[in-house]
């Protein structure tokens, strides 16, 4: 695994705390609760974007499942200015140690190359109120990205992940990137929709007549 370090001022990056718990060995499985109190010091964005970035990549089955409902009340949460917080149900979700290693394997060398080019820039797209509405957008992308949708997951996932970035390092230029894989994303998902009930309703009106 690329292992990451903390930036020069001391903070720890989010890349080298998610490969802190993946070498936990003292770890048998790892909680969403677990990662929940690791980052908790961090802004929900950080949460966000290790709830979504798993559905951008192929994962191990039953990630998408354990790491996709979070998302719906992490965004909400953003959008309301609230801290982090997950119900029990949620936080009791868990996976192996080795898979977890295994997905942070893949996340930490983007991620790490995504926090070197990361720095506040274009705040005012970054903060409060803009950060409300960035929390909104992530809600209805959550909640697209929970669906039986088919190729409904990975745009929305990218997007969630770029506003996170950029909402965590307050660099208006992610965000910005984000808007634009939502309106991709609101593209292919309106697609797929459209076609799914166009054969629907060709199967009810022509297939069982």
């Amino acid at each position: 695994m690329t292992e990451a370090t903390p930036d020069p001022a001391g903070k720890s990056t989010l890349s080298s705390m998610l490969h802190a718990l993946a070498q936990d060995e003292s770890r048998e499985r790892i909680a969403v609760g677990d990662l929940l109190a690791s980052l908790g010091d961090r802004a929900l964005a950080a949460l966000l974007f290790v709830f979504a970035v798993p559905n951008v990549l192929p994962v191990p089955p039953g990630t998408s499942t354990i790491l996709g409902a979070p998302l719906v009340f992490l965004a909400a949460q953003l959008a309301l200015g609230l801290r982090p917080w997950l119900p029990a149900v949620i936080a009791r979700r868990t996976m192996t140690r080795s898979d977890f290693a295994t997905l942070v394997r893949r996340i930490v060398p983007w991620l790490a190359r995504a926090e070197r080019l990361l720095r506040p820039r274009v705040v005012g797209l970054a903060s409060p109120p803009m950060e409300y509405l960035v929390g909104l957008l992530c809600l209805l992308l959550a909640v697209v990205l929970v669906l039986p949708v088919p190729l409904g997951n990975m745009l929305p996932a990218l997007a969630i992940s770029l506003f996170a970035l950029g909402i965590m390092e307050r660099d208006g230029l992610w965000i910005l990137a984000g808007f634009a894989a939502a309106v991709a994303s609101a593209v292919v998902v309106s697609g797929v929709v459209f076609a799914m009930v166009k054969a629907a309703v060709y199967f009810f009106t022509r297939v069982l007549q």
